[in-house]
């Protein structure tokens, strides 16, 4: 699943490294990020709230820097690509459909994808990657308005949030697993 997500990520992963610093690497960014996520949307590779979200944050994001050098567009950046994921991520768990479940299907056998483990399994990665997407937009948000330590620390504060959560996302499934399998030892 760790791939997978990360694939799945990558448009977003590549924007994230590529752009800052300047203007012209933000505007790189974009462009690069746009292009990922149409080739991996064609090549279903990337799929629901994730290719959505990429295409409208993306896409609203290039027209505003790269044709109107849109300052405010720039300056919230940060916020705006995170509530853009948070938005996404918050949609589909209303919806009663979290984004991973995707993701989890991917190497689930099918007979067990209606399972109330697997989709509270799936729900709950989901709500942890909203609340990574929601506090890493206040991060941004804090970047942006009263900042507090300097660029490489709010850098370094989000990728750690961001790691942080991948290593959640690979530990939690398996050991979702390894207590069903002593639950049903235990009442063998």
């Amino acid at each position: 699943m760790f791939l997978k997500l990360l694939l799945g990520f990558a448009p977003w992963l590549a924007f994230l490294f590529i752009a800052h610093g300047s203007l012209f690497r933000l505007k790189l960014g974009l462009i690069t990020a746009l292009v990922l996520t149409v080739i991996m949307g064609v090549l279903r590779l990337h799929r629901g709230v994730i290719l959505w979200m990429g295409l409208l944050f993306f896409g609203y994001a290039l027209v505003a820097v790269l044709v109107f050098e849109n300052m405010w567009t720039v300056r919230f950046m940060g916020v705006l690509a995170n509530g853009a994921l948070g938005l996404g991520v918050w949609i589909t768990l209303g919806m009663g459909k979290p984004f991973t479940l995707d993701y989890a299907r991917s190497h689930t056998d099918p007979s067990l994808w209606n399972d109330p483990v697997f989709l509270r399994t799936s729900t709950r990665i989901a709500i942890v990657w909203g609340l990574v997407f929601t506090v890493n937009a206040g991060i941004a948000l804090n970047r942006a308005l009263a900042p507090v330590m300097p660029d490489l620390g709010y850098e370094l504060l989000t990728y750690a949030v961001l790691l942080g959560t991948l290593v959640f996302t690979t530990w939690y499934p398996k050991a979702v697993r390894r207590r069903q399998a002593a639950l049903r030892r235990a009442a063998s």
